[in-house]
């Protein structure tokens, strides 16, 4: 099969020993979101020469935007929409500049720089309903892609499940693209991890047992074994968020059976 990278190396000789991934982009469910962390326009090309074809969505990260001359982070922006890959601004810009009063500002100077989806989080500071709907609505109605994040960054101030829920459900009742549940790159303490890194099976559980559509949800997995966890629980196709510009490969292989974690599941005649 031909891609946007050409003829694979193996083709017609090997197959995906677990068979479904979405190939085809834009997917609409199964993408891997990565953070861009500070990379240089050189490894930006880098990261698109080997990677595109797998990556859905860059997430400038943080509060970095702020840090970049304008004329570079067009230049960042640009390469990644070449590629056929969706930017995001951080959730945590977007706190600075509620927080500041000048959100309004900040999403036309978004609009300049040529970002397409904006983030919208209160993961540091407190957002109350309305104004966290009112946020939503303006990104909307700017025509950028609205993706929010629910959860708190601090391990003291972790949301009960029952309001990450409700918050999870008000957030997709609004038309957001997808929602994503917060864990840090830590993957430890936050969210649906525990302080030893490991997915609390029960929570995840609870979340789906609401009945909340897990295609329109984005699960943060920076650690291997996350990632293993959300594809054994949800299927090849999860979505996955903070993934890093280096493990892209690695987590791809890891959906199609290509790893021994994942091929061990084929093996044993858990999947097929």
């Amino acid at each position: 099969m031909q891609n946007a990278i050409g003829k694979m190396a193996f083709e017609g000789i090997l197959t995906h020993p677990m068979t479904g991934r979405i190939m085809e982009k834009p997917r609409t469910y199964g993408k891997t979101v990565c953070s861009d962390l500070g990379l240089s326009l050189a490894e930006v090309q880098n990261v698109i020469s080997n990677c595109a074809p797998y990556i859905d969505r860059v997430k400038i990260a943080f509060g970095t935007g702020v840090i970049y001359s304008e004329d570079y982070l067009k230049a960042k922006l640009a390469a990644y929409h070449n590629a056929n890959i969706v930017t995001n601004t951080g959730g945590t810009i977007g706190e600075i500049a509620f927080m500041q009063g000048k959100y309004d500002e900040f999403l036309e100077q978004c609009k300049q720089l040529g970002f397409t989806a904006i983030e919208i989080s209160d993961g540091t500071i407190q957002l109350s309903d309305d104004d966290r709907c009112r946020m939503i609505e303006k990104v909307m109605k700017m025509g950028f892609e609205c993706c929010t994040e629910v959860g708190k960054k601090m391990e003291d101030e972790q949301l009960e499940m029952k309001e990450a829920i409700r918050q999870i459900k008000r957030d997709l009742s609004l038309g957001v693209s997808t929602c994503t549940v917060e864990s840090r790159g830590s993957a430890k303490g936050v969210g649906v991890f525990d302080k030893y890194g490991k997915v609390k099976a029960d929570d995840v559980e609870e979340m789906m047992a609401a009945g909340i559509d897990q295609k329109r949800l984005t699960w943060e997995a920076p650690t291997k074994d996350g990632q293993e966890f959300f594809i054994n629980y949800f299927g090849i196709n999860v979505n996955l968020a903070n993934v890093r510009v280096n493990e892209v490969i690695a987590l791809e292989g890891l959906r199609c059976g290509l790893r021994g974690d994942t091929l061990a599941k084929v093996v044993r005649g858990l999947v097929q």
